[in-house]
């Protein structure tokens, strides 16, 4: 059935690692060359958005089927090709000479991100072995993730200011080629199956349609508002087809999503806790990064200067996550990071509009980082608990599906609610307060998660059943006990 070698550990870890810092890096350093963007290329106001709206819709909407095509077509297949489109994308961004090439490109680097991130993800779930050491290697994945997305907003500020906006898609090209250069190494080629099965077309159109129009809905708000008929009509359309999805996957000989893995509580659990944690993050990021610009003035340079401390606290927290959770189990770190990022967002969210980075900032930012940090590395490892490894792509894609959601679907309401709050005002002091607004309510999503790591995750990883699918006896693992 499935052939499967290892490779150089080693080799494994600083590919995935390299390749999901791009991709973290591209999520956020784009953000602040807009301005730039706009000015040089000629976008209208409000196709500026879809810069950035294109390539979460692609990149969230293709997750699932990405995950799956990992475990059908190899792990390093995926990896090199996802890759591959996504550099060759941020080449054709950086050298756009009209709004929509850039578009276009940015599309091309989410389809590539979406074969890419669940690719690294299931190459170390199949790499290390469940425990300790998977741990440790799921903890600087989520340091080195951490760091890109912090980082991006400094070399995007840096960037944009003194090389030009073209540099913040061309950044990308060293950092693919340093994770292809990896591949060779020792990369392994992955699970092959000797049987092959077909990809679930019709789950594929299914979850990726759904999944494409709620977060093709969500995006859209900032122009049409929630209550919207459009909005309305978009959201509906995504959950009669989300709904079809899991009819379909229940009836499907080989899913494109088992629905029994989500009766694994790990699974189940982690990904609900990250769809949390990420909607408070991702608005963090967000609202700090407005507050320092828009209330205390600082330029895009100093702003991105700003997120080291922040960048410093993520990987401070995910270190100390992973020794904690090396020893024990996920849920121990979990619940104290959710709690200590939802302190730290509280904190923030008593900003003053005559503040300054040092009283209003740094050390909300130092709290909230670390707390963050303590999340990230142990809810990987908890989605990945209990996976078998011909199923390690789909449990990615899964994970990343969650992650990626959470962030889009949590920023876009609470930028609406904190946008209905600030109204038409244009004060410092009206700004400050949507802006802390936001960010107590984020705070209460890290309540939520520390509230379901509590409710739903086991104490112990025994507690979760083996949940293995059913396979005939040429479906073992090559070399694999069954």
């Amino acid at each position: 059935m499935y052939k499967n070698s290892r490779g150089r550990p080693g080799a494994v870890l600083a590919a995935a690692a390299v390749a999901q810092f791009v991709l973290a890096l591209d999520m956020s350093v784009v953000n602040v060359a807009l301005p730039a963007i706009r000015t040089a290329l000629g976008f209208a106001p409000l196709d500026l958005s879809w810069v950035v709206h294109l390539y979460a819709l692609t990149f969230g909407g293709l997750l699932l089927m990405g995950g799956r095509a990992c475990d059908l077509y190899g792990q390093r297949r995926l990896f090199v090709l996802g890759l591959a489109v996504f550099g060759l994308c941020s080449l054709a961004g950086g050298l756009a000479q009209a709004p929509w090439q850039l578009i276009a490109a940015r599309a091309g680097q989410g389809l590539g991100a979406a074969a890419a991130a669940p690719a690294a993800l299931a190459m170390l779930t199949t790499t290390f072995a469940e425990g300790p050491q998977r741990v440790r290697a799921l903890g600087v994945w989520s340091a080195v993730n951490a760091a890109g997305g912090a980082l991006g907003v400094l070399a995007g500020g840096l960037l944009t200011e003194y090389a030009g906006w073209r540099w913040v898609m061309l950044v990308n090209l060293p950092i693919v080629a340093a994770a292809l250069a990896l591949v060779p190494a020792g990369v392994p080629a992955g699970a092959h199956p000797a049987r092959r099965e077909r990809l679930d077309v019709l789950g594929a159109v299914l979850a990726t349609g759904g999944i494409g129009l709620l977060v093709f809905g969500v995006v859209r708000t900032d122009t049409l508002g929630w209550g919207s008929p459009a909005t309305l009509a978009t959201l509906t359309a995504a959950a009669v087809l989300l709904a079809a999805f899991t009819f379909a996957e229940s009836r499907a000989p080989a899913p494109l999503l088992r629905l029994d893995l989500l009766r694994n509580r790990w699974v189940a659990g982690a990904n609900a806790l990250v769809l949390l944690a990420a909607a408070g993050q991702f608005t963090a990021f967000y609202f700090v990064s407005l507050y320092m610009q828009q209330v205390l003035g600082m330029g895009a340079a100093a702003t991105g200067a700003a997120f080291l401390p922040f960048s410093a606290g993520l990987v401070t927290g995910t270190v100390a996550a992973t020794r904690i959770t090396a020893a024990r189990t996920p849920r121990v770190s979990l619940v104290p990071g959710a709690l200590l990022a939802a302190a730290g967002l509280a904190w923030f969210a008593f900003i003053s509009p005559r503040g300054s980075f040092l009283t209003d900032v740094l050390g909300p930012s130092l709290v909230t980082s670390i707390g963050t940090g303590l999340v990230l590395a142990p809810v990987a490892a908890a989605a990945t608990t209990g996976v078998t490894p011909r199923e390690a792509g789909m449990a990615s894609g899964l994970f990343n599906s969650s992650r990626q959601l959470g962030g889009c679907i949590g920023l876009a309401a609470l930028a609406t609610i904190a946008a209905h709050h600030i109204g038409t005002a244009t004060d410092p002091a009206a700004l400050n307060d949507g802006y802390a607004l936001g960010l107590a309510i984020a705070a209460a999503l890290f309540v939520l998660a520390a509230v379901v790591a509590i409710g739903v995750l086991p104490r112990r990883r025994a507690e979760t059943p083996d949940l293995r699918p059913a396979a005939p006896a040429d479906n073992r693992l090559e070399g694999t006990p069954s």
